[in-house]
């Protein structure tokens, strides 16, 4: 039975032109009308920029489910609308999609960089052919958002399009399909160069052979919780047995400097630590989805009670 926590969230945010804010406004209140058609369409809302704190345009379309708001990202109808408000824009135009349940609020693990020297002269017509990526892309399983930046001359000389997708497997099958290589087939008249690199975001990299292939990383808190395991006594012991006697005391390095050394060894020896947690925590990292809630409850019980123990034990020792 679906509610309001399966709901699917749009939100768009875009740069306006001073002198087109009303107009923009007034094409917004039409769009809505046109969104409002669509299946699954639950609400629309507008939120102005509000400087210092909120500079761009913001736009929240939500939906009942995830198929129907991007059956509604793909449709002609939108890509009609932002041909009709390119005017009036200005700047990037930054695309969510966000499951509105508590549960799956996560950031994206996996981006591609995708950046673009376009021929002199063809600026328009690769943005119109930008409209096109768009649309299909937002059909591709997995994606969860995508940023487009377009060049400014003496700046930034190349567009740059960010997407973001929820595991390397989903990225990967959208850069390899078919209709991705059609397309960028077609852009090759318009483009003098073309690159594309992955990013991973967070710790994902530390906890991929706890996750089945294919599928998405464990949630943040966990990762954090693991990060926060090997970390605290790594950073503790460096500073009692070495940082302090050795860096500070006997080779009267600066604090500054020693806290940079401290930090390059302790990323070093947590990258080497996390993965082996990881793999002992692989059981609440990702658990079957019948009793998740008390595997998740008993795993978060744990590591909080060998926190107490890790304070506890250094208390003394001070």
């Amino acid at each position: 039975m679906s509610g309001p926590a399966a709901s699917v969230s749009i939100v768009t945010q875009t740069t306006v032109r001073p002198e087109s804010a009303d107009a923009f406004a007034r094409w917004q209140g039409d769009t809505s009308a046109v969104v409002a058609t669509f299946p699954g369409f639950i609400e629309q809302r507008l939120m102005p920029p509000h400087p210092p704190l909120q500079v761009d345009w913001v736009i929240l379309q939500r939906f009942d489910s995830l198929d129907h708001a991007r059956h509604w990202l793909a449709s002609p109808e939108r890509q009609s609308r932002i041909e009709g408000a390119a005017p009036m824009l200005v700047g990037r135009d930054d695309v969510h999609i966000v499951t509105d349940a508590a549960s799956a609020a996560r950031t994206a693990p996996v981006s591609a960089v995708i950046s673009t020297r376009v021929k002199p002269g063809m600026e328009a017509e690769y943005l119109r052919w930008e409209q096109k990526v768009a649309a299909a892309q937002s059909k591709a399983p997995g994606l969860q958002g995508y940023r487009f930046e377009p060049a400014v001359p003496g700046v930034q000389e190349d567009f740059v399009a960010i997407l973001r997708f929820d595991s390397d497997a989903n990225l990967q099958a959208w850069l390899d399909s078919p209709a991705r290589k059609a397309l960028i087939e077609e852009a090759a008249p318009l483009t003098a160069e073309f690159h594309t690199r992955t990013v991973q975001s967070g710790f994902e990299q530390w906890f991929r052979d706890t996750t089945p292939e294919g599928a998405p990383p464990p949630p943040a808190w966990k990762m954090n919780m693991i990060v926060l395991l090997t970390l605290y006594p790594t950073v503790f012991l460096w500073g009692l047995l070495i940082g302090t006697p050795l860096l500070l005391q006997v080779l009267k390095l600066d604090f500054p400097v020693a806290l940079f050394i401290g930090n390059v060894v302790s990323v070093l020896i947590t990258s080497r630590l996390v993965p082996w947690a990881a793999n002992r925590m692989r059981w609440w990292l990702a658990p079957a989805k019948e009793g998740r809630a008390a595997v998740d409850l008993q795993g978060a019980g744990l590591l909080v009670a060998v926190y107490a123990v890790l304070i506890l034990v250094f208390w003394k020792v001070l």
